[in-house]
């Protein structure tokens, strides 16, 4: 829910943090206007509420919160390392990247769903981590083995890593940028490409994913405006991770848009900006509902999505929980979309 909207007394159902292990509010805490005010100084725009709907309700997790929370403060000390300007680490990058592999290796069903709580303080470090999973996911999803995906692992968790020499002041702008600043924002490819291939560690193609993940297909994208084939297939891969991961978040100068929204948006541009293969591949392993999902459906009755359905992505299962005249029901009803095919979902509430 998001913390705007969120009333005072409510129950908060996961732990908040920083990447620093500092606990914000403890699972359990009954919320305050104090509490919403420290959240917000924070940076969190968002948080887990305790609600009569969704008890009992499964939030399935791709890899559990403790280790993702865990990668991402790693991920915020290396970045945040005085020497990483001149040379990054590595072996330290190469152990992240093959512990997010194991972990999403683990699971039989691969669904990314990355349904954290995130401050916008922390976007950097926090993006990095989920456009490496995305990235990951989608590169299992086509064939991706071995030396492949950890290159790509790699070249995803690093393809902003220039951005830490680009004025702070800029990335955090909360009003629309000036061409020029613009133009700077964009040096962070080279940036990176340069930081990368310095460092001497670092692939070919790990430095090729840090220059040209802002590359389209049709050469509308920076730096090179390379086009199609010419653009290697894991930084379009890395493309398409970057851009769904920052639509979905938060942002200084624009709030969120909703999953299915930028899914659906995302493959109008399918051939255009991205290669069309590789998104339907992608979308094959992304929640269009995320399961927790607070949905109407076009008869007027409310309800939480219970159950992801990746072979009919837009037709999740429900539970309804409220009528079509508003009422609670005493004991909810799961509907599956794919099979009550005259149920559809057409909007997004607040609980």
């Amino acid at each position: 829910m998001r913390l705007e909207k969120a009333q005072t007394g409510v129950v908060v159902a996961r732990a908040i943090h920083t990447l620093d292990g500092v606990i914000l509010l403890p699972a359990g805490t009954r919320l305050t206007q104090e509490h919403k005010e420290k959240l917000r100084n924070h940076g969190i725009t968002e948080i887990f509420i305790d609600d009569p709907y969704s008890e009992g309700l499964s939030i399935p997790e791709l890899i559990k919160e403790e280790v993702i929370t865990d990668v991402k403060a790693q991920v915020k000390q290396l970045m945040t390392s005085p020497s990483v300007k001149v040379s990054v680490d590595e072996k330290k990058v190469g152990q992240i990247v093959e512990t997010l592999i194991s972990k999403i290796l683990e699971n039989d069903n691969i669904v990314a769903t990355l349904g954290d709580v995130r401050s916008i303080d922390e976007y950097t470090f926090s993006h990095s981590v989920n456009v490496c999973v995305i990235s990951l996911v989608t590169g299992i999803g086509i064939g991706l083995k071995d030396d492949d995906l950890r290159e790509l692992g790699t070249g995803a968790l690093l393809h902003d890593i220039g951005k830490l020499m680009v004025d702070e002041a800029i990335l955090n702008k909360p009003t629309t940028l000036l061409s020029t600043e613009y133009e700077e924002v964009k040096k962070h490819t080279r940036y990176g490409y340069d930081l990368l291939r310095d460092s001497g560690n670092f692939s070919k193609m790990v430095c090729e994913i840090a220059l040209s993940h802002h590359e389209r297909l049709d050469g509308s994208g920076y730096p090179q405006k390379l086009r199609s084939s010419d653009i290697q297939l894991p930084a379009r891969i890395v493309a398409i991770a970057d851009v769904y991961d920052a639509l979905t978040t938060d942002r200084v100068y624009r709030k969120k848009m909703m999953p299915h929204d930028v899914l659906d948006y995302m493959l109008s541009l399918g051939g255009k900006h991205f290669d069309k293969n590789l998104l339907d591949a992608f979308v094959r392993h992304i929640a269009y509902y995320p399961v927790g999902t607070a949905v109407i459906l076009n008869s007027g009755e409310k309800g939480l999505v219970s159950e992801y359905n990746p072979y009919f992505p837009n037709r999740p299962v429900v539970r309804v929980v409220i009528d079509e005249n508003g009422h609670s029901l005493k004991s909810y009803r799961e509907v599956d979309l794919s099979q009550k095919l005259e149920y559809r979902v057409v909007a997004i509430w607040d609980i």
